[in-house]
């Protein structure tokens, strides 16, 4: 399976995620079917946000009412690992919802992106495109 990610959103994941050292950065992901063409940059408010994310819930709500309302769909989350790899951790197999959302994963300077499913992760071959 793959996805297409836009070159600015892949840029703005890369910043994010180096901008938030040492602590875990984390977005939500927008777009249209295989498409991933949006990036929400969130707060992390996660009480320990060195080695957890927790996605701000007003932002979450916010996503969603937009999205019912004509706006781009939520495909996806991201978060990073400042001091991992770009994996799936053993928190994220555990609070994965097994949903088939993509998750995006930047660790050590390598961005890789996953589609959650109820067997766990299945990694996604990307495909960055302009626009």
């Amino acid at each position: 399976m793959s996805i297409e990610v836009t070159s600015q959103v892949f840029e703005a994941l890369d910043r994010a995620s180096r901008s938030a050292y040492p602590r875990e950065a984390c977005g939500l992901l927008l777009g249209e079917g295989e498409r991933i063409s949006t990036f929400i940059e969130t707060r992390n408010v996660h009480a320990t946000p060195e080695t957890h994310f927790e996605i701000d819930p007003q932002s979450l709500i916010d996503a969603h009412r937009s999205s019912r309302h004509g706006g781009p769909e939520i495909l996806g989350h991201f978060h990073s690992h400042p001091q991992g790899d770009a994996e799936p951790s053993s928190t994220d197999l555990e609070l994965a919802a097994g949903d088939g959302k993509v998750w995006a994963i930047w660790g050590r300077g390598d961005l890789r992106f996953y589609r959650s499913g109820k067997a766990g992760f299945e990694a996604l071959s990307l495909h960055i495109v302009d626009g």
